[in-house]
């Protein structure tokens, strides 16, 4: 006797490109003064300025936006070198993203906003917390960092928070309606990350059973027994 098992339908996980423009960015209370800051180049308060808040806050998109109108260059903080820097810092203005005080070397940093300083640069950079409270060992860095000014993203208010869900389907090109959007936003972390990653395992889950993405199906998700 012959079993035939049917197969397990698999969901391929493919990169989802999201739009970094300025027409696409969801503006709101939470980072309104960081949507500012952009918008107000090449007026700024400081020359190196940063942009601090959690995971998916938007720090990045601000960035290539800034990038794209400035003509800046974009650098992972913990690529950057002292011998790269030079090289970096060609257009006159950079992005340094991701600033993490475990990863980044501290002579390359110095190096940079020295050089910077001397040419007459623009430095944005982008991290999750403030420069104030990381531990540098180079005195003269520790200085330089705590006097550049900070901006910071707040956690999303309930009407960013919905746009942010729609937005999130909309990369991914998920048809969802305002039922499934008003669940997700009273069940899930109020987080930039929470609603990205709910919309991720949402479109794997549906695209794994070949079911549309709707309430029910956000509720098995979410282990929701209250569904």
């Amino acid at each position: 006797m012959v079993i035939r098992v049917r197969p397990r339908q698999l969901a391929f996980t493919l990169p989802h490109a999201e739009s970094l423009t300025r027409d696409n960015f969801l503006e709101g209370p939470a980072n309104e003064q960081a949507l500012a800051l952009i918008d107000a180049w090449p007026d700024w308060p400081n020359r190196v300025m940063m942009l601090a808040g959690p995971e998916g806050s938007g720090k990045s998109h601000l960035a290539s936006i800034w990038a794209s109108e400035a003509g800046a260059r974009s650098v992972a903080a913990h690529t950057l070198t002292s011998a790269n820097v030079p090289g970096e810092l060609a257009t006159g203005a950079l992005v340094v993203d991701d600033i993490d005080p475990a990863t980044f070397d501290e002579r390359a940093l110095f190096h940079l906003l020295n050089l910077a300083r001397e040419d007459g640069a623009y430095i944005l950079l982008t991290g999750r917390v403030q420069p104030s409270s990381f531990d540098v060992t180079l005195h003269d860095l520790r200085s330089r960092l705590r006097a550049v000014p900070v901006i910071t993203l707040m956690p999303p208010d309930d009407q960013l928070f919905r746009a942010l869900i729609v937005k999130f389907c909309a990369d991914r090109q998920m048809t969802v309606d305002e039922s499934l959007v008003s669940y997700l936003s009273t069940r899930i972390e109020r987080s930039f990350a929470a609603a990205r990653r709910t919309v991720e395992m949402l479109d794997e889950e549906a695209l794994r059973q070949g079911r549309p993405v709707t309430r029910v199906l956000a509720a098995e998700v979410l282990k929701d027994p209250a569904a």
